[in-house]
C-alpha cells in the first residue's frame, strides 16, 4: 500500500530576497513559484508521502492548463472557448515536474527509493470544457471535449517521456455530477490513454451512487475517489467492487473539505474497511481532493496522519 496526494497543496509565494533573485526579478526572469514547489514537495516528503505532486502552485485546476491552449482564453478569471482548440503552444507542466523530481532526489541523497516518485496531474477535458464558457466555434460541448483531449494528449505524452512519472492522473470531478455525456467522456479518456506506457489514473470526487458503474468502465488503471467527506461512496464501492476489473483504488481517507485535522481513528476505520473490500495491495491512500485551501500546518498534519495509518498496515 502506497500513499499519494490528489494534487494541490497550500501555496507560499516568496518575494525575491537574494541579490541574484532581485536581479532576475528586475530582468523579468525571477520565478516566485519555484520556492513554493520546493516547499510543497518537502512537506509531502516529510509527511511520508510516497508518490508526490509538484503542488500545482501556479493557479486553479482549469486555468493552469487553459491559458496555454490555443482556442481558450482567460477572461476576468474564467476560461472562455473562443475558437477551435489546438495543440498547446508549449509544454505546460514539464518544468515544474522535473524540478519537483529533482527536489525529491536531493531529499533522498541523490537517488529516489524504489516505489516512490512523482506523478503528473492534468485536469481532464470533460471538466475543463464544463468549467468553461463556449463563446464561438463549437455548437456543443462534446466536440470541444474531443478536440481538447487531442490537445492535452501532447502534454500527457510529454510527461510520460520527459519526467518518467510513477503514473499520470487525470482530474475529472464533473463525471460524478450527471451533467457529462459518458460515451464522449470515455472516448476522451481513451484518447489520452492511447499508447501510454505508464499507468493512467482518473480522479473523480463527489457522490458516486449514480455514476460508479459508468466510471468503472473507463480505460484507466487507477480510479481515485473521495471516501472521508461523505458517507455514501464506501457502500457504493463495496456493492460494486466486482466491476473494477483489476483497477487499483486511490482511496480518499482524509477530508479535504474541512480545514481541521482529521481524527486518526476515523482514518484508520476507513482504511481498514477499504482493505477488506479491495485488498491492501490495490490501495493508494490520499486525501479526498487537493489541500490548497487548508492552512499549511493542517495540510501537513492530515498527510502525516494518513501515512501513519499506511505504515500501520504495511
Amino acid at each position: 500500500m502506497k500513499s499519494t496526494v490528489v494534487g494541490s497543496f497550500p501555496v507560499e509565494i516568496k518575494e525575491s530576497h537574494s541579490a541574484k533573485d532581485k536581479l532576475l526579478s528586475a530582468l523579468g526572469a525571477y520565478d516566485p513559484y519555484k520556492d513554493a514547489i520546493k516547499s510543497s514537495v518537502i512537506s509531502q516528503l516529510d509527511a511520508g508521502v510516497d508518490i508526490i505532486s509538484d503542488g500545482q502552485v501556479r493557479g486553479d485546476m482549469v486555468s493552469i492548463f487553459s491559458k496555454h491552449i490555443p482556442g481558450m482564453v482567460i477572461d476576468e478569471g474564467n476560461t472562455v472557448i473562443v475558437s477551435k482548440i489546438m495543440r498547446p503552444a508549449q509544454e505546460i507542466s514539464i518544468k515544474d515536474l522535473k524540478y519537483a523530481k529533482q527536489v525529491m532526489k536531493d531529499y533522498y541523497g541523490g537517488k529516489i527509493p524504489e516505489g516512490k516518485g512523482v506523478k503528473g496531474i492534468i485536469t481532464g477535458p470533460n471538466t475543463m470544457v464544463y468549467s468553461s464558457r463556449i463563446q464561438s466555434f463549437y455548437k456543443n460541448k462534446e466536440d470541444a471535449i474531443i478536440d481538447l483531449a487531442h490537445s492535452l494528449k501532447y502534454e500527457v505524452d510529454a510527461i510520460a517521456k520527459k519526467v518518467d512519472p510513477v503514473y499520470i492522473q487525470i482530474d475529472e470531478p464533473f463525471l460524478s455530477t450527471g451533467m457529462v455525456e459518458m460515451k464522449t467522456a470515455r472516448e476522451a479518456i481513451d484518447i489520452l490513454h492511447d499508447g501510454l506506457e505508464v499507468p493512467l489514473a482518473m480522479h473523480v470526487c463527489g457522490i458516486l451512487k449514480d455514476a460508479f458503474k459508468d466510471i468503472a468502465r473507463f480505460n484507466v488503471d487507477i480510479l481515485d475517489f473521495e471516501f472521508a467527506g461523505n458517507n455514501v461512496n464506501l457502500d457504493v464501492l463495496e456493492q460494486n467492487a466486482s466491476l473494477l476489473n483489476n483497477k487499483k483504488i486511490g482511496f480518499g481517507c482524509v477530508d479535504s473539505s474541512v480545514n481541521e485535522v482529521d481524527d486518526i481513528n476515523d482514518i484508520d476505520s476507513l482504511v481498514l474497511k477499504a482493505i477488506d473490500i479491495v485488498g491492501k495491495d490495490n490501495l493508494l491512500l490520499d486525501p479526498d481532493c487537493g489541500l490548497r485551501r487548508a492552512p499549511k500546518d493542517v495540510a501537513f498534519k492530515k498527510l502525516q496522519l494518513m501515512n501513519q495509518i499506511k505504515d500501520k498496515y504495511n
